[in-house]
């Protein structure tokens, strides 16, 4: 119990010393647009790096625009990041090797989602939206949300969701700075 009450309150002061934008580096700084508004995600190459050089590669060739969230639990978690919508898909890349870390699965904490075996992670991932712990140690955390948790809270429910939700855009900040300059 204590042990619970100690990683969720390191949870609450990780995401609360992350949340001012203006610290975020924008090359590590994902920007997911919803139906209801932008969600930002540090990501976190520090503890998962082939991970989030997988995210940003398929980030930045517009693979993740237009997936629909597939599957989405009410107090566990929203999953996305198969092109056929099935759960049973992902991008064209080989399957990644775990890169399991101590990082708590806390509100907002996103994982890589694989199969039962630990070394099958492509593309697909979730955010979860309460405290998930036991997923400690055994699913890669490449990113927390750092804003915009109420975006993801308003994701279709469902197993899969009779209407299904879609990311409308995801990019990476530094991409958009760029585009803005020009």
């Amino acid at each position: 119990m204590l042990k619970t009450i100690a990683l969720l309150i390191g949870s609450l002061l990780i995401m609360s010393t992350t949340t001012n934008a203006a610290d975020l580096d924008p090359e590590n700084t994902l920007l997911l647009d919803l139906k209801d508004g932008q969600v930002k995600i540090k990501l976190m190459p520090d503890i998962a790096p082939k991970h989030v050089e997988r995210i940003k590669e398929l980030t930045r060739d517009g693979f993740y625009d237009g997936i629909i969230w597939h599957r989405v639990i009410d107090g566990f978690m929203a999953q996305t990041g198969d092109p056929t919508g099935t759960g049973m898909g992902g991008s064209e890349k080989p399957d990644l090797e775990a890169e399991f870390n101590d990082y708590n699965f806390g509100r907002g904490t996103i994982g890589a989602a694989r199969s039962q075996s630990p070394n099958s992670a492509n593309s697909q991932w979730f955010i979860c939206f309460d405290d998930c712990s036991f997923l400690n140690n055994q699913y890669t955390v490449w990113g927390q949300v750092v804003d915009g948790m109420d975006h993801v809270d308003a994701i279709e429910k469902g197993e899969p969701p009779a209407n299904p939700d879609k990311i409308v855009k995801m990019q990476i900040a530094a991409d958009v700075k760029a585009e803005a300059a020009e």
